[in-house]
């Protein structure tokens, strides 16, 4: 990304679009919790805010001490746990919710 701008602005644009359901599921659960649109907005506003500054804090602490080996390894590790959210929640759940496979799989 850093070598190539084409692939930092394609990159920014899949984690914006990546951002919309994200912050649909933070807050559609508190919407309907507490019945406040706004509640729910905020709260998944700051969600967003946090992961930004989380992201920013450990990238500085993280810089100086993992070279490109090791953040290869923490993407991997990071995008094997997610594989492993999907296969043991994430499809079961769907396959639960889409008893005939209507919309899950086809």
């Amino acid at each position: 990304a850093l070598a190539d701008p084409s692939v930092g602005a394609a990159l920014a644009v899949a984690i914006a679009i990546h951002n919309i359901p994200e912050g649909m599921c933070v807050a559609i659960p508190i919407y309907y919790a507490t019945g406040s649109r706004w509640k729910g907005f905020w709260l998944a506003f700051w969600s967003g805010v946090t992961e930004i500054i989380g992201a920013a804090l450990g990238y500085a602490f993280l810089m100086s001490v993992l070279g490109p080996a090791g953040y290869a390894t923490l993407f991997a590790l990071v995008s094997g746990m997610m594989v492993g959210i999907v296969v043991k929640e994430l499809l079961p759940t769907a396959h639960r919710y889409d008893p005939h496979d209507s919309l899950v799989s086809t």
